[in-house]
Parts: C-alpha cells; structure tokens; sequence
C-alpha cells in the first residue's frame, strides 16, 4: 500500500541549490529540486542507522526507486532568484610565475604563498523566498512512497515521519529550515485519466498539462527524481540524459492559489488527500 507524507517546511531566509555542470556563476531554482528533499530524508536516514559518507549516497537511489510521486507548493511565498559575490577557495592547479627565479612554475591551490591564486570571488545563485503575510517563509512538501520500506544491499531501512521531522536544511549549509508539521497519509482518493494538482509536477510521457485554473506556472528542469540509479550518475544531467521537467506553482498573492487540470496517460495517477493533489505513477 502506498503511504504518503505532507511536510509543512519553514525558510530562515531562502535557499541556494544550484544548476550542476554549468559555469562558475551557476543559476538557482524557483523551489528546492526533489532530489535536494531525497538527499535531505537520506542525511536523516543516515545518521539514525550510522552510515558512512560513501554508504550514504547509495541511500539517494535507493528512496529514489520507492518514490510514486514527489512535489511542492507554497504556502505564503514568492520565490526571488539571484547572484551574489561569494569568496571561495580555489582547489585547482594552476600556474603562477616563482617570485624567486621568475620562471613560470604549476602550484596545487590553495597555497600559503600565493594567496591571490588561492581565493575566487565568483556570483553564486541564490533563491530569496519572500513572505506574502509578514510570517516566516513556508512550502509544503508531498511525497509519496511506494512503501517505508528502503531495500540498501541486504539491510531493510524502515522510512517514517520522524525521519522528516530531522531535516534542517534544503540545499548548501546556509539553507536552514524547520519543519513545522508531518501528516502521513494512509489512504488517498485516486484520480486516473485527468485531475486537478496544486503541486509542482513532472512532465513525463503521459502527462498532458491541460490548463490553468488559477495562479502562475512556471517551467523548470531537475535531475529525474524516479530513475535516480546512481548519486553519482547525477551528472548525466549535464547531457541532459537523466533530466526531467517539471511545472512549479508561483503564488503572487495570499488569495491566490495555483492549480493546473492535467489529463493523465495508463500508469499515472493524482493522490489526493485533504486539499492537497499531486500527479504520479499509480
């Protein structure tokens, strides 16, 4: 049976989850990308169970195989993209002129004696989630697995709501977030053929978006968050080999409420539970 979860996802500010694979000035996107929430669960996942680093991205693909549909929605916000100047250490070779003999000379940088070789102040993108009602910033997140089951070699990993209420944070290290609530949802009303969603959603091969029924919509692409088979096959992305797009909802104002009627191919399906509907594999 399937089980689904509604986390309500509290922002400090923002978050920065970058385009991998891009140049130095990489852009953001609107929401954090499902594969951003699956490294999340399996940062929770990880610690519980004690897994090392190498262990723990095998853990990724592995919730990955289990995921029936995957989405968000805000609840009081407006995404912003943006750069700013951030100083980063610079880990490369490179060539520098000795300052003893002059000679054109390959240092390893970071390096104590050439500081100016050692740093670089590239833009870096950021997304600013700015509040619509004077709170702090919320999305809402809905997943649902295909069980709580994750299969990781010959162990059996259990996945409950306690697991989500351990993320704290969506993206790099300066992305903090609370989780304010966790529902889990047992049963659910299935739509097959066409529904209405309020969730962002994939555009895979089936799903004809129809058209809007309220709010903005907006065009993103992420690396597939269902055919993830290895954590480190995610610079497939780059070729655009294991990408997906998807829709996102933008709300402008507090009344306002995103919705999208979507006619669904065999083998795709819309969860619904309370208010809440997102598009996925039946």
């Amino acid at each position: 049976m399937p089980i689904g979860y509604i986390v309500d996802i509290e922002f400090l500010w923002g978050f920065q989850a970058n385009i991998i694979g891009l140049s130095k000035t990489p852009p953001s996107f609107y929401y954090p990308p499902p594969t951003t929430i699956l490294g999340a669960i399996a940062e929770a996942l990880a610690k519980e169970h004690k897994l090392g680093e190498n262990k723990g991205k095998e853990l990724i693909p592995a919730i990955s195989k289990n995921v029936l549909a995957l989405g968000v929605r805000p609840l009081n916000c407006f995404p912003i993209k943006y750069e700013d100047i951030n100083r980063l250490i610079t880990i490369r070779r490179v060539g520098v002129k000795d300052r003893a003999t002059g000679r054109n000379i390959g240092i390893t940088a970071p390096h104590p004696k050439y500081l100016e070789k050692s740093f670089d102040a590239p833009a870096r993108g950021k997304t600013a989630l700015i509040s619509l009602d004077n709170e702090s910033p919320k999305i809402r997140l809905f997943i649902v697995l295909k069980s709580g089951n994750i299969r990781l070699g010959n162990e059996n990993i259990v996945l409950d709501g306690n697991h989500l209420w351990r993320i704290h944070r969506l993206g790099s290290k300066e992305s903090r977030v609370s989780i304010i609530n966790v529902v889990e949802v047992k049963e659910f009303l299935v739509r097959e053929n066409s529904g209405v969603t309020n969730y962002s959603f994939p555009l895979v091969e089936g799903v004809l978006p129809t058209y809007v029924l309220e709010g903005s919509w907006e065009y993103e692409v992420y690396v597939n968050p269902f055919n993830l088979k290895s954590y480190f096959g995610i610079t497939e992305y780059i070729l655009g080999r294991n990408s997906l797009p998807f829709m996102v909802p933008l709300k402008k104002t507090v009344l306002e409420e995103p919705k999208y009627r979507v006619t669904l191919a065999k083998g795709l399906v819309v969860y619904k539970a309370f208010n809440e509907a997102i598009v996925g594999y039946g």
